[in-house]
């Protein structure tokens, strides 16, 4: 478990490594001659400098540094500044920044078995030291394969669309933000184990294969068009309706059976046509 540590500050260490190093100077240059003594106080004096040297640590705003006393966890440092540990301490960094990672594209099958692409785009961090340190190896690695992993499940979790699966509460080209935030919990299970954040995941890429693309295209249209004509036909039918309607009420013209089939069949050749109807003058009538 993670173990936030609050060490001594670094300037006062500073300032005795200085002067230890002046020192061992001074007293090698003017003692080495005279005494042996001086020799080896100057000695000792650089040898101090180094050790106390080594104990001083500078972290940057957003970084850490993960402290181990020969194999064993002693904690982490998240204060930015310059700090005095024990020397014999050995220090990992690890950046707490916000990341972002561009998923590659990847060819995977949804769940109706169409071959699709798809890739995302997700914001990421390190929360937890200990577990990012210690409980994965290489934890950036550890992130690129899981959410690959992630993403891919995802996938095949739902229909790209519901031209197959009309009943399809969600689906991947539709789903919008509900499909993102199963994308997020997804990672979130996957990525905690490794202390790391999910703070955003979003799709960035979604299409069918190339193989089939050309054909899903025209399915599409086709079912467009089909919708389409729907629409067309019941408004046609809605507008023949209100004109025989009218038509009655007003008493502007009596129309028997046959001619009301002649002016239903007119009227849903004109307002379903994809041209312009062309005018015809009937001079006769329709029983000569």
């Amino acid at each position: 478990m993670e173990k936030v540590l609050k060490p001594m500050s670094g300037y006062l260490t500073l300032i005795i490594c200085l002067i230890l190093f002046v020192a061992s100077i001074y007293l090698f240059i003017n003692g080495v001659d005279q005494n042996i003594t001086f020799a080896v106080l100057a000695i000792l004096c650089f040898l101090l400098s180094c050790f106390f040297l080594k104990g001083l640590m500078i972290i940057q705003p957003n970084h850490s540094r993960v402290l181990n006393f020969f194999g064993k966890y002693v904690g982490t440092v998240k204060d930015n500044g310059l700090f005095f540990i024990n020397p014999l301490y050995s220090s990992q960094k690890m950046s707490l920044r916000s990341e972002n990672l561009q998923g590659q594209t990847l060819k995977v099958n949804d769940k109706m078995g169409n071959p699709i692409e798809i890739a995302v785009v997700m914001v990421w961090k390190v929360g937890d030291t200990y577990k990012a340190a210690f409980d994965v190896e290489r934890y950036s690695d550890f992130v690129k394969m899981q959410s690959e992993a992630a993403v891919r499940h995802l996938a095949m979790s739902f229909p790209y669309d519901n031209l197959e699966d009309d009943h399809a509460p969600i689906t991947l080209r539709e789903g919008g933000d509900k499909i993102n935030s199963i994308l997020e919990q997804e990672l979130t299970d996957r990525l905690s184990k490794a202390g790391i954040i999910i703070q955003e995941a979003r799709i960035s890429h979604l299409a069918y294969a190339s193989e089939i693309a050309g054909a899903m295209l025209q399915r599409q249209q086709a079912t467009a068009i089909v919708a389409a004509r729907t629409k067309i036909v019941e408004g046609a039918v809605g507008m023949v309706d209100l004109a025989l309607k009218k038509l009655s009420e007003e008493n502007i013209v009596e129309l028997d059976d046959e001619r009301k089939a002649a002016m239903v069949s007119n009227l849903m050749v004109v307002l379903c046509g994809e041209k312009a109807a062309q005018p015809i003058l009937n001079a006769g009538t329709l029983y000569n």
